[in-house]
């Protein structure tokens, strides 16, 4: 009896043991929440060893974008953004064999799902190096600052953009204010930088908002561009300006990865939305919630810049900004942002039916009917300043992309539509090349079954915006 019990006891014993032990293992998978701040291998060990990966890096990713897209150029003369660019025209994302776009609306998301038909550039879109990320931006935004004397600055030497140029919007974009409506583009036609913003809005602005454009084409450090070891530039960085991705107070197509998120692979693509209508909007960042753009620039200098690690931050050169001068002053400014004209629309936002077309009109009766969209997207900017979780995992597995976890991405605000030709690609991570991916995406999310000419019509509503 006794060696029963002896028995007994050694067995739970080991099952205890075994359970600690495989807790203790399971906590050592787990990688921190902090990245590490001493940097072992030499500066330029880790230049060289990436530049060998590069090559390889891009191949991986493009081989992927061409199998999700279509990438040649398709666009529209037809319509343009402001400043004349073709928009373009899709849909570009690629279906399976034997598949139509009818057909796929009419299944459920189980089947869908079950049977991996889930169109591949629907599913989330990896950054080019998802395990390294960082901001990359577009070969046009380098070129111009080399050629406006800034040199290569936002040029990494482990990285390229990945999407082709036709799917972004136009360089440089026109610049709207509020309080200046009559003089339409202020930015000229030119990139605003810190060499000549002075120049352009002298005059124009009061000397608190012409501080805070200031600021916000100054450089400051971030986790890739700055002057420590620790960095993706060949020589040292002073840093990124808040208009290197949102020229001119719009956008330019470049991306990043979320740094409200952890692991490494769980983090979500983004490109920089347009900052056009700012004063409107109640809620800031894709998924943060911040309540004013005071939070949100604040949050941008102090964590975001460097994928939300004040260590790290204060390793590289964290800018801290004072609330009541600085931060304030650069919100006063981009609250000036106005969405470009939309001819086409009353006072209400709402189409004049003497100068739409019966497409466009068409369109808007779907937009506010059989489509559902003014749901969540109200005139007359198109927004209802809240978060929706459109549930998308309801049609894919959970899977790795290139480093990616594609899995639910939660609640996601909801951007304004006006003006949305003009800033291709769409989505918080520019998955959806077109409006007509758009629209593709939408029929099967929402299921709403709408017919080929439907898709068509809600279309050119949406250039009409």
């Amino acid at each position: 009896m006794k060696s029963k019990w002896v028995k007994l006891g050694m067995v739970v014993g080991f099952l205890a043991a075994s359970l600690i032990i495989g807790s203790a293992q399971e906590h050592q998978k787990r990688t921190s929440s902090y990245a590490s701040v001493d940097s072992n291998e030499p500066f330029a060990t880790v230049m060289a060893r990436m530049k060998a990966a590069k090559a390889e890096v891009m191949r991986r990713q493009m081989a992927l974008l061409i199998e999700r897209y279509d990438l040649s150029r398709k666009v529209s003369n037809d319509v343009t953004m402001f400043r004349g660019k073709p928009i373009p025209v899709g849909p570009t994302a690629r279906l399976g064999p034997g598949m139509t776009w009818e057909k796929l609306a009419e299944m459920p998301s189980e089947q869908v799902r079950e049977n991996g038909l889930f169109p591949k550039g629907f599913l989330p879109l990896p950054h080019p190096n998802h395990p390294e990320g960082g901001m990359v931006f577009p070969k046009m935004m380098i070129d111009e600052l080399v050629k406006m004397g800034e040199g290569n600055r936002l040029e990494r030497f482990d990285l390229d953009f990945d999407l082709p140029d036709h799917f972004l919007p136009e360089f440089p974009p026109a610049m709207f204010l509020t309080t200046r409506p009559d003089l339409g583009d202020v930015s000229q036609g030119k990139l605003v930088t810190l060499e000549n913003y002075y120049g352009l809005f002298n005059g124009i602005l009061n000397p608190k908002q012409l501080d805070g454009l200031r600021l916000l084409v100054t450089q400051f450090p971030q986790q890739q561009f700055n002057a420590t070891e620790d960095r993706r530039t060949e020589i040292a960085s002073r840093g990124v300006t808040c208009f290197d991705c949102h020229v001119n107070g719009h956008t330019n197509g470049a991306t990043h990865l979320i740094g409200d998120i952890r692991p490494q692979e769980n983090r979500r693509r983004i490109e920089p939305p347009s900052l056009r209508g700012l004063y409107i909007q109640r809620l800031f960042g894709s998924q943060r919630a911040l309540k004013t753009v005071e939070d949100f620039t604040e949050f941008e200098q102090r964590a975001a810049y460097f994928d939300g690690d004040p260590v790290i931050a204060t390793k590289k050169g964290v800018n801290i900004l004072d609330r009541g001068s600085a931060v304030h002053d650069m919100a006063e400014f981009e609250e000036l942002l106005d969405f470009p004209p939309a001819p086409k629309l009353n006072l209400f936002g709402r189409l004049d039916p003497t100068k739409a077309t019966e497409a466009e009109l068409r369109g808007e009766a779907l937009f506010f009917g059989k489509a559902n969209c003014a749901s969540c997207h109200t005139p007359p900017f198109y927004t209802d300043n809240l978060m929706h979780d459109l549930r998308v995992e309801r049609f894919y597995k959970p899977q790795i992309v290139n480093g990616m976890l594609a899995t639910s991405q939660g609640p996601i605000k909801t951007f304004p539509l006006r003006g949305i030709k003009e800033s291709p690609p769409y989505l918080h991570d520019g998955r959806l090349l077109t409006l007509e991916d758009t629209v593709e995406f939408f029929n099967i999310v929402l299921g709403i079954n709408l017919a080929g000419q439907e898709k068509s019509d809600l279309v050119a509503f949406l250039r009409a915006l």
